[in-house]
């Protein structure tokens, strides 16, 4: 990935006057625990590393000098979020297999590679008490909770067996390849106290698993670790200036990148094909300065910018490297990675859906979609259901014609067809409020010639640039609501009960009314609400 030139270390200085200053909050500013109501919580649930995950902790443990494989088991996404699918995910006996080979590929590495081996106690691994002393401490971190005596043991005689036939490096080779490929290190366990029935409070060491997750996407390190097994997380007050502490380190900016990565479904990004002889501006470059675009200002926005989170959709504030500025057509903020900037008033192109990200991932190799980016509007943006079209219909969109040159034009003659009309009504006129930009961002005037028309409605709400559609979207009604939801979802993992509705609609009202709809006060309400910090049964 491309340096940021001067990009976001930088940028709230440079750019002070485009939004407030960050608020700093206090506890007292917070809802209080009685406010709360009295909800089911979603089910406890056992929830697999993500790949990314994955290698957040092992890089955050070991240095980024470890080469981490990557897994033969994909991520599953539920209701559009992979955070939400690692809950319902296993592993294969093919998955399996990728686990074991990994885990004896690393801990080759680190036994061997003396830069990975410093993390581990400097004593002699052929002593018992060390070997059982080394395991402790990296299960511990691997773990993200103390090994039980029996759990220690296990890992233990693994090592002190390998031990008399390989020697010492290689029985610390087998404890550590044991705990790589254990349970306990691929699967999150936030399950709360054994034995209880109903809905329970997550213990401290879950309680910073989960808040280490949502907040640093890795592992709780030694000082979470320490502060939840002493009790700190067991307090309103505790939990608080861990939260705070947290969202001011560093470890936020990748926390915040990949909560959004997840929203916004960027991992289509990994497989953006266009045709070039169509898209002549297309380059494999793309992909990469597109993500990145658009997490720099979703960074910037929430962490250093604290701005009403509805601006980006609106916002013309944002980070191009050379290529994507040459792709919008102004001139370059940087002669290398990205900066900041400001686009013209006069460009038409604003906010989010006026990104390559999501302009070039909701389109076709040879063409725009109305429908992929009206599709993506209503889905993930407002949280609305889009029916399934039945089984065996033509969802295909007529080839441009004489009678139908534009996509509008084509669009039309499809809603004539009764079983595509109804879910096509839904999407379609969306995303013609996008057509001029064309498959990769490229913003146009025409479609084979005629003028591009853009103007739509969007429940209720007229539109008639892709500018005004950015709007409507920012104004309406459920994209508070979905920003709330969908946050919800993937701090716990979980599809919220159906009565549940509730704590997010107080969540709601907090985040719109009493913080203007700033994101990092919505982080802390989330994690200090018990939406965040209790789970029901376990299915």
């Amino acid at each position: 990935m491309r340096t940021l030139v001067p990009a976001i270390a930088v940028a709230a200085a440079l750019f002070s006057g485009c939004a407030d200053e960050p608020v700093g909050l206090t506890l007292d500013d917070l809802a209080a625990a009685s406010d709360w109501p009295n909800t089911p919580s979603a089910p406890a649930a056992l929830r697999r590393l993500t790949q990314d995950q994955y290698d957040h902790v092992l890089h955050d443990l070991f240095g980024p000098d470890l080469v981490v494989p990557t897994l033969a088991e994909p991520d599953l996404a539920i209701g559009g979020l992979t955070a939400v699918g690692a809950s319902a995910g296993s592993f294969s006996p093919r998955g399996a297999e990728s686990v074991e080979d990994a885990a004896f590929s690393m801990a080759a590495q680190i036994v061997a590679n003396p830069a990975l081996r410093s993390v581990l106690p400097a004593c002699d691994a052929a002593e018992a008490s060390c070997l059982r002393d080394t395991l402790a401490q990296i299960g511990r971190r691997l773990y993200r909770a103390p090994l039980t005596g029996e759990q220690l043991d296990r890992v233990v005689d693994v090592a002190t067996q390998a031990g008399t036939v390989l020697g010492a490096d290689g029985g610390l080779e087998f404890g550590l390849a044991t705990l790589l490929q254990s349970p306990h290190f691929l699967y999150r366990s936030e399950l709360g106290p054994d034995g209880t029935s109903g809905d329970r409070e997550l213990s401290g060491v879950e309680l910073a698993s989960r808040l280490s997750f949502l907040l640093w996407d890795t592992a709780p390190d030694e000082a979470l670790l320490d502060a939840a097994e002493a009790g700190e997380l067991d307090t309103r007050e505790g939990l608080f200036d861990w939260a705070v502490r947290m969202l001011d380190d560093a470890r936020a900016r990748r926390g915040i990148r990949s909560y959004f990565a997840d929203h916004l479904g960027l991992e289509s990004l990994d497989g953006l094909k266009k045709d070039p002889l169509v898209f002549e501006r297309y380059s494999t470059q793309l992909a990469d300065d597109a993500r990145e675009e658009t997490l720099s200002l979703l960074e910037w926005m929430v962490l250093d910018a604290d701005a009403d989170f509805r601006d980006v959709m609106t916002t013309r504030e944002t980070f191009l490297s050379p290529y994507l500025a040459s792709l919008y057509g102004v001139p370059s903020p940087s002669t290398e990675g990205f900066a900041q900037v400001q686009l013209p008033a006069e460009l038409g192109r604003a906010g989010l859906l006026g990104q390559a990200a999501f302009l070039a991932s909701n389109a076709h190799a040879v063409s725009s979609s109305a429908t992929l980016r009206g599709k993506f509007v209503r889905t993930n943006l407002l949280c609305q259901a889009i029916p399934a079209p039945p089984v065996d219909v033509d969802t295909s969109i007529p080839e441009p014609s004489g009678t139908a040159p534009t996509l509008r034009d084509r669009v039309a003659e499809h809603l004539e067809e009764p079983s595509c009309a109804g879910c096509h009504r839904l999407m379609d006129p969306i995303g013609l409020g996008l057509e001029n930009f064309d498959g990769i961002g490229v913003w146009r005037e025409r479609d084979n010639g005629v003028v591009i028309d853009p103007s739509g409605s969007l429940d209720g709400t007229t539109f008639d640039t892709p500018l005004a559609l950015g709007k409507a979207v920012r104004e309406h009604g459920n994209f508070p609501s979905c920003t709330v939801r969908t946050l919800a979802r993937y701090a716990t993992g979980r599809i919220e009960p159906d009565d549940a509705d509730a704590a997010l609609d107080l969540l709601t009202s907090r985040f719109t009314e009493t913080h203007g709809h700033r994101a990092r006060a919505l982080i802390l309400e989330l994690v200090m609400s018990p939406v965040f910090r209790r789970v029901g049964a376990p299915e």
